[in-house]
């Protein structure tokens, strides 16, 4: 696809273009969140600006609330994003283990570092020194939305709170709330005047329809909210290395866009001075063409069904091997990432006998998942959770 792309890309001197560049890349990224018919588009109240990706969408608007909100806190979903880097550090567990039994020091530090790295989104608002709280999500025991205390907690916050909302796949438990759950919660936040931002990393990923996915935005949208957006494109175009994100506020007015737009750009500016412009104008070239605009949609659907049909194949695969446990949670899940429920000493037998790594609270990268290996993947998954099952068994004779 992107051959089609290598003309626009030459002979353009991209720093002189780089702010044009950018503002046609938030035109065209707001219209896939908010809608390219929504009349807060249409009526060009839509404050944005080029980002660093997802992560660099957040800390600006990190930042951004603790220069003109500066009491305030913002709550977070328990469990919320964890950094990939936590992977690593896991895959390398063992040997670091070793040497540190070896030379008697640090017996702590490989759990320290995995506490910090494994809660990113705590990470960037506590830099940006915005104090942090929980809000019950998800529930281990059903492996889904722990849709009761939610709302408690929404409900209980004080007036105006600044909540971090994952529209669709959440990351790292992928489980996402339903249409009415979406409105129940819309509501409370009007009854409440919080404030929502929502991170959307996996636009497209959850079912395939990049509308469908912004669904829970659009909600809010028709119950008169003001929101935030942090968008990314670094999986659903395959531009990790790029940094290409955007950061967008929904205002009161179009009188207020100009002085949010600013204050935004004042804060960035400040932070990293100017974006880079290969990958926004790789973004912008695509969603602004017709045609490859619909190249582009094939294939995130494509990916996203891909990853739905390894889940059943996942979950068959367990069930066929007689498992005692129950994996409906595998497909009911939505997106990147599968909670799978197993334990860090799971984790820790599956990197060690079965050489498979994932992070300690037990996220499966679902997109890691083929037909090569799932199999694999799958007696590992049995062969660990039937021993301790086996165990609990003779502890109960």
């Amino acid at each position: 696809m992107y051959s089609s792309l290598i003309d626009p890309l030459r002979g353009i001197g991209r720093e002189s273009v780089s702010a044009a560049v950018s503002s046609k890349f938030v035109e065209e990224s707001v219209k896939l969140v908010y809608g390219s018919d929504s009349v807060v588009v249409k009526d060009g109240r839509v404050a944005g600006v080029q980002a660093l990706s997802g992560t660099g969408a957040c800390r600006l608007f990190a930042e951004f609330q603790r220069h003109f909100h500066p009491d305030s806190c913002i709550y977070l979903p328990d469990p919320t994003w964890s950094k990939y880097d936590l992977l690593l550090i896991i895959s390398l567990q063992f040997l670091l283990k070793f040497i540190v039994q070896c030379l008697n020091l640090f017996f702590n530090y490989i759990d320290e570092i995995q506490l910090y790295s494994s809660r990113s989104h705590h990470n960037i608002w506590k830099d940006a020194q915005v104090p942090d709280r929980t809000f019950h999500y998800y529930d281990p025991d059903s492996k889904g939305l722990n849709f009761s205390a939610l709302i408690d907690d929404v409900k209980n916050a004080p007036d105006g709170s600044f909540f971090l909302l994952h529209p669709c796949a959440h990351n790292p438990t992928g489980v996402d709330p339903t249409e009415e759950q979406w409105r129940e919660i819309s509501y409370q936040f009007k009854v409440k005047n919080h404030f929502p931002f929502f991170d959307m990393a996996y636009q497209g990923f959850a079912s395939g329809d990049l509308d469908k996915d912004a669904r829970a935005i659009r909600i809010f949208l028709k119950d008169d909210h003001l929101v935030g957006c942090a968008q990314s494109f670094a999986k659903n175009m395959g531009l990790y290395g790029h940094r290409v994100g955007c950061l967008s506020i929904l205002c009161a007015d179009s009188n207020q866009v100009g002085s949010i737009r600013s204050q935004l750009q004042r804060i960035a500016r400040a932070m990293y001075s100017s974006p880079p412009v290969h990958g926004v104008l790789l973004v912008s070239t695509i969603l602004s063409d017709p045609y490859l605009k619909s190249l582009w949609i094939e294939e995130v659907k494509t990916m996203a069904n891909r990853i739905r049909g390894m889940r059943t194949t996942l979950q068959d695969s367990l069930e066929r091997l007689d498992s005692p446990l129950n994996w409906e949670h595998i497909t009911n899940q939505v997106g990147m990432f599968c909670f799978s429920g197993l334990t860090p000493d799971q984790v820790d037998r599956l990197a060690r006998e079965f050489h498979i790594y994932m992070t300690h609270d037990g996220r499966i990268s679902m997109a890691g998942v083929t037909t090569g290996n799932v199999s694999y993947l799958a007696n590992a998954i049995h062969e660990t959770t039937r021993s301790d099952q086996e165990d609990k068994i003779l502890c109960n004779v």
